[in-house]
């Protein structure tokens, strides 16, 4: 019976429904779906009937947000009866995630029903669930928000669709709102990130003559106001809170937009333009590293620029402060040298080893593995300068007699030895500069080509009283490549200002034995 209800047109269906086999039910049209089904006549006219009745309304501000309902009919109703492709395309993300959740909310708000939300923010690790009692939908730029308390007198949560995993019923009372919490609880900002304990703003923004039109004509926030034009563009203000979205607003006209005040914007915009340009410069090429690792193997050093950014660079310093303030009695002056960097603080790892450094490490080959990390600091308040020499010992796990391996030294829990100088000259050293670094604060002064050999002292004195020394300039964020047999030294600070540096050196050979280099990380570490 059900089968003839679908092919009669007393459903609408009018379904092609065939038999195969006598006894197995296809439809004729491997397309055909019954919610593929056209629009009847008689729904064409009373959906039409709707949309002229709602446009009635569309003067008053109760009924404003149906006017792009309204469009969407008489759009859908203009395709269905002229048979002719949509004449508006709204904007729409198809792979929006959460919208699921959309019809739920929307039922638990009118029917005052709290749920529990399985809910996972991009900051953590793992879903958490919440019993929440939900009020209002937000939508902005296509995305979706409910907001909402999860116990009374706690305060307003904005959870976004797209981070919620699940939701049920929850058995506890629903906790009413007011309606003066809700309705005003956007006013303040541009976007959906509210301070519940800010106070809005006075923002100037300066706007230059291309773009003034689109922001006259589609404000950035109700309370915009023009209050100065000129040849070059317009000066507009806004009464907002300071949040993500506008600066994400203001970063979105790049150029074109320019904070007068409050101070505060006005830095962390200039900070972020400044770290959207350093990530530029920081993108290194192929054909860059592999000119400079080419020149440090000939020259025994090479110097490549931009390798971390300044972001990058004073997280490092702040973990290494971090460090000191913890392991530091009070008082004490801060200490030169940490020896065994990875092991004393590892979380430095996933800083030390970007994108940029994993890729001049992979340009070196698959077998190449960390074998020493010193961080070096050359405070202004302590100064020394340091000889020429050759860097001729690695560190080991333990002291085991070996052909070959001789000067075998302690210091604390560091072993080192000087190995034959087939290890020396296959090790590459990486120093990672975290200030910017010349002569005048102790940067290195090197002598090209003299580290093909270990030499003596008086081969040393011969060679650096005959060779014009090199300075070394390199940029906080810079790495200063070297081969450790390279003649190098570096003079007193004259410009009081610190030279810290991480040096870390790589090879690719196993030592003889039970002998193990001693702060050994393989290399599947540095894939990029």
């Amino acid at each position: 019976m059900d089968i003839q209800m679908m092919r009669s047109d007393k459903l609408g269906y009018n379904a092609p429904i065939i038999v195969l086999d006598k006894k197995y039910y296809t439809y004729e049209d491997p397309d055909y779906s019954i919610t593929n089904i056209p629009l009847t006549g008689q729904d064409l006219n009373k959906l039409t009937e709707v949309v002229e009745l709602l446009k009635q309304f569309s003067g008053f501000s109760h009924f404003q947000e149906l006017s792009g309902m309204v469009q969407r009919l008489e759009d859908k109703i203009h395709s269905s009866k002229t048979n002719k492709s949509s004449v508006i395309d709204f904007e729409k993300n198809e792979n929006l995630k959460g919208l699921q959740y959309l019809d739920s909310l929307y039922q638990a708000i009118i029917n005052e029903t709290p749920l529990n939300i399985v809910y996972k923010s991009f900051k953590s690790r793992t879903a958490n669930t919440l019993s929440f009692h939900p009020y209002l939908l937000k939508e902005y730029r296509n995305r979706w928000f409910v907001l909402g308390i999860t116990k009374r007198g706690q305060p307003m949560l904005n959870l976004a669709l797209d981070r919620i995993e699940g939701l049920s019923p929850s058995n506890v009372s629903y906790i009413k709102y007011k309606q003066d919490d809700i309705k005003d609880y956007f006013k303040d900002v541009i976007g959906v990130s509210v301070n519940p304990n800010g106070e809005p703003e006075n923002v100037m923004l300066f706007v230059d003559r291309t773009n003034a039109p689109y922001v006259i004509t589609k404000p950035l926030h109700h309370s915009q106001q023009v209050i100065e034009t000129t040849d070059n563009g317009i000066v507009i203000s806004l009464k907002v809170q300071l949040n993500f979205e506008l600066e994400k607003e203001i970063l979105g006209f790049g150029d074109a937009v320019r904070v007068i005040k409050p101070e505060t914007l006005k830095r962390r915009i200039r900070e972020r333009l400044a770290h959207a340009l350093d990530l530029y410069d920081a993108d290194l090429t192929s054909s860059g590293i592999k000119t400079a690792l080419q020149k440090a193997e000939g020259r025994g050093s090479a110097i490549l620029q931009n390798v971390y950014t300044k972001k990058e660079v004073n997280k490092i310093k702040t973990i290494i402060q971090e460090y000191f303030n913890k392991t530091l009695p009070k008082g004490d002056k801060q200490v030169y040298a940490i020896r065994q960097l990875l092991i004393e603080i590892p979380e430095l790892k996933s800083f030390l080893f970007n994108k940029n450094l994993k890729k001049i490490l992979a340009s070196k080959g698959d077998n190449l593995f960390l074998t020493k990390a010193i961080y070096f600091d050359k405070p202004p308040e302590s100064n020394w300068y340091v000889t020429w020499h050759q860097d001729i010992t690695i560190n080991v796990n333990k002291k085991t007699e070996t052909v070959g391996y001789t000067g075998w030294t302690q210091k604390g829990s560091v072993i080192s030895v000087c190995p034959p100088e087939d290890i020396l000259k296959n090790t590459l050293t990486i120093r990672i500069h975290l200030d910017d670094t010349d002569e005048r604060n102790g940067g290195l002064k090197i002598i090209p080509g003299s580290h093909q050999k270990k030499l003596n002292n008086d081969q040393i004195a011969t060679i650096t009283q005959n060779s014009m020394a090199l300075p070394c300039e390199v940029k906080a964020g810079g790495i200063h490549f070297m081969k450790p047999l390279l003649l190098h030294a570096s003079s007193k600070v004259t410009n009081q200002k610190h030279r810290r540096v991480l040096h870390l050196e790589f090879n690719s050979l196993e030592l003889p034995g039970d002998m193990e280099w001693g702060e050994k990380v393989v290399s599947n570490k540095f894939k990029v």
